[in-house]
C-alpha cells in the first residue's frame, strides 16, 4: 500500500466567522489565526479574564448529549465537531481558534461557513511532516444495533462511511454515504451537509427552553412529509452530516488516520470511543514510519 505523505499546514492570514450558538442563542465570533509547527489546533476563550488555551485532543474531550465539547481547567468550548471537521478536512493542522463565548456558532448546521472562511485565508505548507496512523487490522466497537469499525485502507487514504437507519416509523429514510477524506471531497460531499432533527425532537428541545431561537431554516427539521420549510441539499444529506461529525470527532486523535471508518447507527459517543482506542493502540509518529492501530 502506498501511503501519501504530506507536510503540516497552517493558514496564511487571519479570518473570522460570526453567528449564534444553537443551545445558548448567544452571538459568537470565531477568529482563525496562523500557528507555528507542532501547535496543533488550540482554542482560546477571549471572553475570559485569564488566557487559557484548550488543545483539541482526546485529553480535553468531554462527553455531552448531541455534541462534542472540550474542557480545560475552568474553560469550556461546546459543539466543536463541525469546526474541527472543517480544519481536518481542509488539511489545516496548526491553528489557534479564538472564540468569544462558550459555544461555537451553529451557522446553518454544517461546516460550509467555516470552509468558506478557511479557503479565503489560504494555506501555507510548513517544514514538518504531518503525523499519521496507518491501520493494519480491523477493530469494531459497539453492539449489533450500533457499532463503529476501523479497518485498513487499500489505497493509503482515509475513508468514512455512515449507515443511517432509524426504522420504518421515522420520517428520515434509511441511507448511507461513503467517501475518501480529501480536501476536495470534504468541500463537495460533506461540508454542506446540515444538522437534522425530527419535528418531535425540535418541539421537545424548545419546550425545555433550549434552541428556542432556532428556526426550521437554520437546520433540517423533518416532519412526516420530509424537511419542514426547507429543501435537502443531497438525497442522503443526513448520512453525509453524520459522516462529517465522524471526521470532526476523530480529528481529536491529532494525526491523519490512514484507514476506513464505518459507522452503523453510531454517534458522538461511539466516535469518541474509537478515537480513544486509536490513541491508546498506536503512537502518532511522523509520516514515513509505520505504527499501526
Amino acid at each position: 500500500m502506498l501511503v501519501r505523505e504530506r507536510n503540516e499546514h497552517t493558514i496564511a492570514e487571519r479570518v473570522q466567522v460570526t453567528g449564534r450558538g444553537y443551545w445558548s442563542g448567544q452571538g459568537i465570533t470565531v477568529r482563525f489565526l496562523p500557528a507555528q509547527i507542532g501547535t496543533g489546533i488550540r482554542f482560546v476563550r477571549t471572553d475570559l479574564a485569564k488566557r487559557l488555551e484548550i488543545p483539541a485532543s482526546m485529553q480535553t474531550r468531554s462527553s455531552q448529549s448531541l455534541r462534542t465539547c472540550l474542557v480545560a481547567e475552568n474553560a469550556r468550548i461546546e459543539m466543536v465537531e463541525h469546526l474541527l471537521a472543517a480544519l481536518y478536512g481542509m488539511e489545516i493542522d496548526n491553528c489557534v481558534v479564538e472564540v468569544s463565548g462558550e459555544e461555537l456558532p451553529g451557522l446553518d448546521g454544517s461546516s460550509a461557513g467555516y470552509v468558506h472562511a478557511l479557503r479565503n485565508a489560504g494555506l501555507v505548507m510548513q517544514a514538518h511532516r504531518r503525523k499519521q496512523i496507518v491501520v493494519d487490522r480491523t477493530l469494531r466497537l459497539g453492539d449489533a444495533n450500533h457499532w463503529i469499525e476501523l479497518a485498513p485502507s487499500d489505497d493509503g487514504r482515509m475513508y468514512v462511511e455512515y449507515r443511517l437507519d432509524y426504522g420504518i416509523e421515522s420520517p428520515i429514510q434509511p441511507q448511507s454515504h461513503r467517501c475518501a477524506v480529501t480536501p476536495d471531497n470534504f468541500m463537495r460531499e460533506l461540508a454542506p451537509a446540515r444538522t437534522f432533527v425530527t419535528h418531535e425532537q425540535a418541539a421537545s428541545l424548545r419546550a425545555l427552553g433550549v434552541a428556542s431561537h432556532v428556526t426550521n431554516r437554520d437546520l433540517l427539521v423533518f416532519g412526516k412529509d420530509g424537511p419542514v420549510d426547507n429543501l435537502l441539499r443531497y438525497p442522503n444529506e443526513c448520512s453525509r452530516h453524520k459522516a462529517l461529525d465522524m471526521v470532526g470527532d476523530l480529528s481529536l486523535v491529532g494525526a491523519d488516520i490512514i484507514g476506513c471508518v464505518t459507522s452503523h447507527r453510531g454517534g458522538h459517543q461511539l466516535n469518541g470511543l474509537l478515537a480513544e482506542q486509536i490513541s491508546q493502540l498506536a503512537v502518532c509518529v511522523p509520516a514515513g514510519c509505520r505504527k499501526a492501530a
